[in-house]
């Protein structure tokens, strides 16, 4: 029997995984840029910090001090810039990348064989010199992440309902199963759980949680901004523009970012991207929301410049 359209797309997108090398910071390793690679299809819904675990036991017989080097130490970069490890990974890769996936490359993207030419994002793990100035420490019971993805669920649960009462009134089995599914990207569990913050009794739909990152954020001054910096622009989004009009992608942009996005429906400066594949302009909002939204409840949606 055949999965109904929405559920089809929430499968693969649940599915979807993006190959890493990971090294470890040559200043770490004793023989310093010489070390193997781990290498990994992690997915795209999941968190960086996940694999820090495995990464210290991987790792072990290369650092330089490793009776004093705990797995919670480890933090990642990508060309020398923290990556923020609340961050989903596969809004990490759109953001640092501007890959989008294969079946949308145009023709000079692929390799002459018709290929895609993209490669495992090559990032670092380090277990020293923690950037406090860009990174909330990770504690060794994972207290931090675990927090930081609970915040979120609830912060998106307001924006739909106008009130935190779906994610609150989860019984304690329910919040440990759904925090559980996403550590073990179990997807039956996290359905069953999602299901009920989605469907809250009593309450309707009133705003679409959606996150806009751009790369760089916009400044007063002359100076560059630094490397790594985003601007993120958040707005409450409507499921309707009007009581006979739906809200698409093109409109919500068209409200929130007018230059550049200057028209609904065609895309002349910049294109949305999500799990790495471009949004059409005429998607509906809240169909995004329900079948492509990352596991905290949020459209993590970043921008892509054209040309």
């Amino acid at each position: 029997m055949a999965l109904p359209i929405d559920a089809t797309i929430r499968e693969a997108i649940w599915n979807g995984t993006i190959p890493l090398s990971i090294r470890l910071s040559p200043t770490e390793s004793r023989t310093y840029d010489q070390t193997d690679p781990y290498l990994v299809n992690h997915p795209r819904l999941s968190y960086l910090p996940f694999l820090l675990l495995r990464l210290r036991s991987f790792f072990s017989t290369d650092l330089i001090d490793p009776e004093n080097t705990e797995f919670n130490d480890g933090w990642f970069s990508f060309e020398d810039v923290p990556l923020r490890w609340h961050y989903p990974l596969g809004l990490l890769h759109d953001l640092f990348t501007g890959h989008v996936a294969p079946e949308v490359l145009t023709r000079g993207e692929r390799d002459e064989k018709g290929a895609s030419t993209i490669r495992p994002w090559e990032i670092q793990v380090h277990f020293t010199d923690w950037p406090d100035e860009h990174l909330v420490r990770l504690d060794a019971e994972s207290r931090v992440i675990h927090d930081a993805f609970i915040n979120s669920v609830k912060e998106a649960d307001f924006i739909r309902n106008g009130t935190a009462k779906g994610i609150m009134s989860l019984s304690k089995e329910d919040s440990t199963r759904l925090w559980t599914a996403v550590q073990e990207h179990n997807l039956s569990d996290f359905n069953s759980v999602n299901q009920k913050l989605l469907s809250t009794p009593g309450a309707s739909l009133r705003h679409v949680p959606i996150r806009i990152y751009l790369p760089t954020s916009t400044s007063s001054s002359d100076s560059e901004p630094a490397a790594g910096t985003l601007r993120v622009v958040q707005s409450l989004v409507a499921p309707m523009t009007s009581p006979r009009e739906i809200q698409t992608m093109g409109s919500a942009l068209h409200r929130m970012l007018p230059s550049l996005f200057p028209s609904r429906g065609t895309a002349i400066f910049a294109r949305p991207v999500l799990h790495g594949a471009v949004v059409p302009l005429n998607a509906p909002i809240e169909e995004l929301m329900r079948c492509a939204a990352y596991t905290d409840g949020w459209i993590h949606l970043s921008i892509v410049m054209i040309g």
